[in-house]
């Protein structure tokens, strides 16, 4: 039996949602279903806020087409095959108004990836069964260089989102010290995100650099509360500043997009003081609209002024600490340290031994 199919109005265009009912979001204690319908239907609401999270810049699609539910298999680099999967070049089938952009992968391969320019792009994109928008820190124009640092608190095991909100005072306050202007939203989990809008005049290189630097002057002023620690095994019970969120090919999910956690959680924009007294579960599916509606977007003037990228560049340069470790994907990079796991190092081992 074929299932419900809707029609939603999104600008100036029809775009029709096929098995409208399909359950994505199981039911929860304190959460009704969510239908694939429902999800269009969201993103709609909030169009405004994320067509400025996502307009002009290449997007993979995190696709969920068979629904959040126990026991599906999620594709991932290494192994393909999965019931979800990151979409990043264009699906089949995509409607004539869907722009594209191309972008290069670190091992120099190329795709054409989506590139939304009005809000039904997005509603489509729900129609496919996508619930993450995963957008590059860049716009189609101009690829190769990124207009926005993206600053990411993760919480390690042992700390929670309060350890990440406490960070996040000491890094509005980093901010303020060098003159730009950070917009924070939570993450749809633990964490908390910042975003900075930077001229697009500096490389991937460059932006990711000035994550490190910005994340060691973290750490030297809440030492025992943040790390920079690539490896995992080195990072203990602290919130961990991930530097490479900030490499080419490396996303975070937009602001106002849904995770794939139940009860369907958004990553949602935040006022700097709200964050003491906010947790992450308020902002749901079920009510970001409502605020949406009441508050506007709270990144509205994000794009109102893009800084200098100097003065991180500067500090990067100054700490004489040099690079830290690529993701594990990526080929080996120009200054880039040894890549091993501290714990299988057998030089550092045999230099351990040496000192013993």
């Amino acid at each position: 039996m074929a299932g419900k199919e809707l029609h939603l109005e999104a600008g100036e265009r029809t775009v029709r949602i096929s098995s409208a009912d399909r359950v994505i979001f199981p039911a929860t204690a304190k959460t009704a279903e969510i239908s694939k319908g429902e999800i269009a239907e969201y993103y709609l609401s909030v169009g405004d806020g994320i067509m400025r999270a996502l307009r002009e810049r290449p997007t993979t699609l995190e696709r969920w087409p068979k629904g959040v539910n126990e026991g599906i298999v999620v594709s991932t680099r290494e192994r393909g095959g999965g019931d979800a999967f990151y979409q990043k070049r264009v699906p089949k089938g995509a409607p004539d108004y869907l722009e594209t952009a191309t972008i290069q992968f670190p091992s120099g391969r190329s795709a054409d990836e989506i590139c939304p320019t009005e809000p039904a792009v997005v509603a489509w994109c729900a129609h496919m069964g996508t619930i993450t928008f995963h957008p590059w820190p860049v716009r189609r124009a101009d690829v190769d260089h990124p207009d926005e640092l993206r600053i990411d608190l993760d919480p390690q095991p042992g700390t929670d989102f309060s350890n990440a909100v406490a960070i996040a005072a000491e890094a509005r306050t980093l901010l303020k010290e060098l003159g730009y202007v950070g917009y924070p939203k939570t993450s749809g989990g633990r964490g908390i995100h910042i975003y900075v809008r930077f001229e697009p005049k500096w490389t991937f290189t460059d932006m990711r650099h000035a994550a490190i630097a910005f994340g060691r002057e973290l750490e030297r002023r809440r030492p025992g509360e943040v790390t920079t620690k690539w490896w995992k095994e080195e990072r203990g019970e602290k919130i961990f500043i991930d530097y490479n969120q900030n490499a080419r090919d490396r996303t975070i999910a937009s602001a106002y997009s849904i995770r794939p956690r139940p009860g369907a959680p958004v990553s949602t924009p935040v006022e700097w003081d709200e964050l003491p007294e906010i947790t992450p579960d308020l902002f749901t599916v079920a009510t970001v609209p409502a605020r949406f509606a009441e508050r506007g977007d709270l990144h509205a003037k994000i794009d109102d002024v893009h800084h200098d990228l100097t003065p991180l560049l500067e500090m990067y340069e100054r700490d004489e600490q040099g690079d830290m470790p690529y993701p594990p994907d990526y080929p080996k990079m120009p200054g880039e340290p040894k890549r091993v796991q501290p714990s299988r190092d057998t030089d550092r081992k045999d230099e351990s031994d040496d000192e013993a």
